[in-house]
């Protein structure tokens, strides 16, 4: 990645045990396709709503060279969201399903490991 991976929490702590999830996700995606330029993940514990308790949401986006990926799962529709690794695991799911989709439509693009005839 040209740019280093930027995670941001909102409303909460930080932890090294998430952040070192973070960082084993966009591993992956790495390995899927190595041209991405950036990763901009936002770990966010909105507000407290006394109907729903602590729900997490992800967002992931994604600089490509021809494009942007953005990826979020938004709390209010998976109760499952209550649990921070699943909320990643989610997000992360769909910024894979999306960058995928990149890869077979994009003309420019190139897998795995960079290798350019001279």
């Amino acid at each position: 990645m040209k740019i280093p991976l930027q995670v941001t929490f909102r409303n909460m702590q930080p932890t090294k045990a998430v952040e070192a999830r973070i960082r084993e996700k966009v591993a992956k995606l790495e390995r899927l396709y190595d041209e991405i330029t950036s990763c901009y993940v936002v770990v966010e514990e909105p507000h407290n709503h006394h109907r729903k308790g602590r729900l997490f949401q992800v967002r992931v986006d994604l600089t490509l060279p021809h494009g942007e990926i953005v990826a979020s799962r938004h709390p209010g529709r998976h109760l499952a969201h209550q649990d921070l690794y699943v909320a990643i695991r989610d997000a992360f799911r769909v910024t894979t399903r999306q960058l995928v989709d990149y890869l077979h439509r994009d003309p420019h693009k190139v897998r795995g490991a960079s290798s350019h005839a001279a």
